[in-house]
């Protein structure tokens, strides 16, 4: 009888791990606007004007080079 009872927990474990939610790139509301027309908050990076995409390219350049960039940082 405990081994029907394990199986049976066992099952239920392995069902219960199908339900995770999905992960999606724009969960964050935002569907169909562009990363660089921004949110509409008045809290930004200086030097980036919300809806200008040369802006958002540059300060994305600069970030990528400050802060992701291994050999930068290493030297």
């Amino acid at each position: 009888m405990s081994a029907r009872f394990a199986l049976a927990v066992m099952g239920i474990l392995m069902l219960a791990a199908c339900t995770e939610t999905p992960q999606e790139m724009h969960s964050n509301g935002y569907h169909g606007v562009p990363e660089y027309e921004g949110t509409g908050s008045n809290f930004v990076a200086p030097g980036w004007t919300q809806g200008d995409k040369t802006s958002w390219t540059s300060e994305m350049t600069a970030r990528t080079q400050r802060g992701q960039n291994e050999y930068n940082k290493l030297n």
